[in-house]
């Protein structure tokens, strides 16, 4: 049975004669909560990551599909795979209800539609080895259902991130991740708690996921993109610290060479014969 959680009325009322500091402390003390409510969804994020890393390794890719917030937050985690770990831009990919125009400005009963998602998938070309999940706060969007439905039926990995047990998007996925955050501080505005819990789970599936992968050495973004000043700084004090090089400029240069921190450390060390 679904318990419609995320429509329950907030425990706070007449928010518009709070002053400011008791409003930002009362949605403060709300979001302490949160991750509370995500850490019994770790076992399930768990065989969630364990289904990716093997099926990403035969050539399979990871699809996030959501409206609204929740499609939103599935592109931005699907965005900074790339610069982050230097995967390729087809590997984490973020479909949104109403497409890219929706990112900005939402598009009206882009969500009511069953098959919509599952069309957009299909134009990806999707096989067994790809894996979808579904992001649907109210665990309700027919936009989602539709797609979880349909790519369960075609062989696919599926999971869900919901914050309402028993919802509809938990019976369609084969791993259904419920992290239940309770009331939103203003009611039924699923952007503020709801949310937060999609974005954590979403950081843990892609950074455990892109780890497995290999693409993290030590603790280190070693295959980041160097996409601005900070960050060849960043990459140039870590081929200093890998290497033992002391001189700034010289590890500098093997970066600019080679273009990655692993690469440059990895050629430095073949030519040292360490």
């Amino acid at each position: 049975m679904i318990q419609n959680i995320t429509e329950q009325a907030s425990r706070y009322d007449r928010l518009e004669k709070m002053p400011v500091r008791e409003l930002l402390e009362n949605i403060n003390r709300e979001d302490h909560t949160v991750p509370q409510a995500v850490k019994p969804c770790i076992p399930d994020i768990e065989k969630l990551v364990e289904g990716i890393v093997p099926r990403m390794k035969e050539g399979g890719r990871l699809f996030y599909i959501g409206a609204g917030t929740s499609g939103r937050l599935g592109i931005l985690d699907a965005s900074e795979i790339p610069p982050t770990f230097g995967a390729p831009y087809d590997l984490v990919i973020g479909l949104i209800a109403g497409g890219d125009t929706a990112i900005r400005r939402a598009v009206e009963q882009a969500e009511d539609s069953m098959e919509a998602g599952w069309e957009e998938l299909l134009s990806y070309h999707i096989g067994v080895n790809d894996v979808l999940v579904g992001i649907a706060a109210s665990g309700t969007t027919p936009y989602v259902i539709g797609a979880l439905r349909n790519a369960r039926r075609h062989g696919l990995l599926t999971a869900c991130i919901t914050c309402n047990p028993g919802s509809p998007v938990t019976h369609e996925a084969e791993i259904p991740i419920v992290a239940v955050v309770g009331p939103e501080f203003v009611t039924g505005s699923t952007r503020m708690k709801s949310g937060t819990a999609q974005k954590l789970i979403l950081n843990m599936i892609s950074t455990a996921v892109m780890i497995r992968m290999g693409r993290v050495s030590g603790n280190k973004m070693v295959d980041m993109q160097l996409t601005n000043a900070k960050l060849v700084d960043r990459g140039t004090k870590m081929i200093m610290e890998d290497t033992g090089i002391e001189d700034y400029n010289q590890a500098h240069a093997l970066l600019m060479k080679y273009g990655k921190v692993r690469l440059a450390v990895e050629a430095y060390k073949k030519d040292q014969n360490v």
